[in-house]
């Protein structure tokens, strides 16, 4: 992962309403800073100051669900078309097109959001006006451009409302997921916002409880950071020194292997 200069993350990082936050090269070592903003010990991962963890000791998404079989065998294109004809539940009568996801295939990050709103029904793509451009900055203050991640939702179709996805529809919509991961093989997954996670790892936990800790999901144990969504941090911007923490520990998580 390339490093954005110190310049650029300053503009980067101040988009996300910080200013005096620094992160960790790949070495652990800290980019020149302020001796009070020193980072911990290489090994610590933070862990005296935000009690961040390398155990992988949250909720596990350990299995694929048992209808997801359905998609196994299906390449990109073939498992796009699957989506765009899809009504496997109610949302296929409301919605203005599927949303499938978009990005790099070999991508080693996967960012997954709970479902499109009406920005992305319209425009197809998820993460799309303020909340995507949040998103792009977050990505950007850890060296990442939009275009090497691959982003996706839970849900391919927007809730009326932008209503929170009713189980079963998470359900149906699942397998369509599972099928990326497999066909991307990230290296890393950040769950973005409460609902996302909770239906990845199969829990009732809250977000706060989740952040900052290693989970793992399907088959292969992929890590999985759990961090808020863009559009709640343009509602609570206090909160978005918290995501931060989360991207910094997703980073080191992955540099870690």
């Amino acid at each position: 992962m390339k490093n954005p200069s110190s310049a650029r993350r300053k503009d980067y990082l101040s988009a996300l309403g910080l200013d005096s936050w620094v992160l960790r090269t790949r070495a652990g070592a800290p980019d020149t800073a302020p001796a009070h903003l020193d980072a911990p010990a290489a090994g610590s991962l933070d862990a005296g100051r935000t009690g961040a963890t390398l155990r992988g000791d949250g909720p596990c998404g350990d299995a694929p669900s048992a209808e997801s079989s359905r998609e196994a065998g299906f390449d990109w294109l073939q498992l796009r078309s699957r989506v765009a004809a899809c009504t496997r539940c109610g949302l296929a009568a409301t919605r203005t097109q599927t949303v499938f996801g978009v990005g790099n295939q070999n991508a080693e990050w996967l960012i997954v959001g709970e479902a499109p709103g009406a920005d992305e029904d319209r425009a197809g793509e998820p993460f799309v006006g303020r909340a995507g451009q949040l998103l792009n900055a977050m990505l950007r203050a850890v060296g990442l451009a939009r275009e090497q991640v691959y982003i996706a939702n839970v849900l391919k179709c927007r809730p009326p409302q932008n209503r929170d996805p009713a189980a079963a529809e998470a359900g149906e919509c699942l397998p369509y997921l599972e099928r990326q991961i497999a066909l991307l093989q990230p290296k890393i997954m950040l769950a973005v916002g409460r609902i996302a996670a909770q239906n990845l790892l199969k829990t009732d936990v809250s977000l706060a409880r989740l952040r900052l800790k290693v989970h793992r999901f399907g088959p292969t144990k992929v890590p999985l950071i759990v961090t808020y969504h863009p559009a709640y941090l343009l509602r609570t911007p206090a909160d978005k020194r918290k995501a931060w923490e989360d991207l910094k520990f997703a980073s080191e998580v992955l540099t870690r292997g």
